[in-house]
């Protein structure tokens, strides 16, 4: 019997500013049963140039244009496709957290059509010295020579905030959920974590037996 795929898939938004650690807590809940990570960033570096929708990336790129937010999520929804027939992704019983999609209020709007956004998970970091301390060990534990320069680091920063102030005045209140990145790696997971548990539709689907 052929599982019935939903019109729309269930998913977390995790969004933080650059070094508030979206990867390292998506990489993390991302084991648990039932949770898979998506992190566009990933997605991105995977990009098959050859194929039909690399082609359309490497023109906006190569005539120096920003690619298209229509275009950014047609790429997620194919890449959530491809988890699917891959079996790493089973819509009917897994969550998706997102990392790295929406950026902004468009490609939000945009994503409603393919996502039913169950809650915005905000990695809140105000000090931005914390986040610029924290980009440049990892420009030097990973090589990641794009996280070097101070300049680079906070207009990434300074984006990200007039990005996300779009984002938090999209979707309802009820549905955000703040967590403090400035603490330990494994208390913001077990705060990520309590925020999800308390949600009806995780509690819900909880109950299911798989």
């Amino acid at each position: 019997m052929k599982t019935e795929v939903p019109q729309r898939y269930k998913a977390f938004i995790i969004v933080g500013a650059p070094g508030a650690g979206k990867g390292t807590q998506g990489a993390i809940i991302g084991e648990i049963p039932r949770f898979v990570h998506l992190s566009m960033g990933d997605a991105f570096r995977g990009l098959d140039t050859r194929s039909e929708i690399g082609q359309e990336f490497v023109r906006y790129s190569s005539a120096g244009e920003l690619v298209p937010d229509e275009l950014t999520v047609r790429f997620c929804k194919e890449h959530i496709d491809n988890l699917i027939d891959a079996h790493i992704y089973k819509p009917d019983i897994d969550i998706l957290l997102l990392d790295g999609i929406p950026r902004n209020r468009q490609q939000a709007e945009f994503l409603e059509e393919h996502i039913e956004m169950i809650a915005l998970i905000h990695l809140s970091c105000p000090d931005r010295e914390e986040l610029v301390r924290r980009l440049r060990k990892r420009a030097l534990k990973s090589g990641r020579m794009d996280d070097a320069s101070e300049p680079v680091i906070r207009q990434r920063i300074q984006t990200y905030e007039d990005e996300t102030k779009q984002l938090l005045d999209h979707y309802p209140a009820s549905r955000v959920r703040v967590v403090n990145a400035m603490q330990p790696p494994i208390k913001v997971v077990w705060d990520v974590l309590a925020a999800v548990m308390t949600l009806p539709e995780w509690q819900e689907m909880a109950r299911e037996v798989v």
